[in-house]
């Protein structure tokens, strides 16, 4: 998402929520001080951006679905994108990702729809059965190829949206969150292979 998507996402955002000032400003990229710290958790390497002036931790609070080829088909979008690793290659990577609505398309992607599913009072309708990229929010994660073994990663996704961030001392508030969620991001990743044999996605290690 471009930074003028994120500051209309938070723009709105703000309208229903107490967004703290310094949570905006990183968002908006304004900070000058983050770094990131790693956790493996499990099989699951996450990585927890940290503000070094004022020693604070970005942090998130929380707030299956059994993948069908016929609802892959017909109620989701892929999207693909480039992705520069550390080490000077290029991730190619392709996502399946929940129609908002239904003649979305791949432009559409990063674009302010009210997702189709939610009610009027802003609740999901298919909580229960929600697909993978609900699930896994606010969560992204990629396999990345570590001297040819494939390992899981995971960040935030910081699209100005999600009123659930908060900057805390240390992670230990959120070790119940990366522990539940090292699982269930682990198991995304190695069942997406089935979704990619069916050649509905793919993913390039660069």
């Amino acid at each position: 998402m471009s930074q003028m998507e994120i500051t209309k996402s938070i723009e709105l955002l703000e309208k229903d929520w107490d967004i703290d000032p310094i949570i905006k400003d990183f968002h908006l990229g304004k900070r000058d001080d983050v770094t990131e710290n790693s956790i493996k958790v499990k099989d699951v390497i996450f990585h927890i951006p940290f503000l070094n002036k004022i020693k604070k931790f970005i942090l998130w609070t929380g707030m299956k679905y059994q993948k069908t080829s016929d609802f892959i088909k017909n109620e989701t979008v892929m999207a693909t994108w480039e992705e520069t690793s550390p080490g000077g290659g290029v991730t190619i990577m392709t996502g399946v990702n929940l129609k908002r609505k239904q003649d979305e398309t791949e432009a559409d992607d990063g674009t302010h729809i009210k997702c189709r599913f939610l009610d009027d009072e802003g609740s999901c309708g298919i909580h229960p059965t929600r697909p993978g990229v609900c699930y896994l929010y606010p969560f992204s994660t990629w396999l990345q190829n570590e001297k040819g073994v494939a390992r899981v990663h995971a960040t935030f996704q910081f699209t100005g949206d999600c009123p659930g961030f908060y900057l805390d001392d240390s992670m230990d508030s959120m070790n119940e969150v990366l522990q539940e969620y090292s699982e269930i991001i682990y198991d995304y990743n190695f069942k997406s292979s089935g979704t990619m044999r069916d050649g509905l996605g793919s993913i390039s290690l660069g």
